[in-house]
């Protein structure tokens, strides 16, 4: 099983039509094969001091029976679509992919 990460930062002004986009792929994305969590997240609103928010940044919180599964998502058509529709709301993107140590 592998564990992905991924950051994006959105456009502030973007956020909300983003997470509708994303949202409604979702139940795409959890039918494919090898699919096992995920999840989109921002940043709790709390009072701990160590925690850095970051208003306008998605974290998408996966976990993948394998990496050919993870590059068969990345190749799915409704998740092209998804990066087309958001190309213009979207500032970075940064991943980690990770394994159980």
């Amino acid at each position: 099983m592998i564990h992905v990460l991924a950051s994006i930062q959105v456009k502030e002004d973007s956020l909300d039509a983003f997470l509708d986009i994303f949202k409604a792929n979702i139940p795409n994305v959890r039918a494919e094969q090898g699919c096992i969590e995920y999840v989109p997240a921002i940043d709790a609103k709390t009072d701990i001091p160590v925690q850095q928010r970051q208003p306008s940044v998605v974290t998408v919180i996966e976990k993948w029976e394998s990496v050919a599964a993870l590059l068969a998502h990345l190749e799915t058509p409704h998740m092209i679509a998804y990066k087309e529709a958001t190309r213009n709301m979207v500032l970075r993107v940064d991943v980690k992919i990770l394994q159980e140590a």
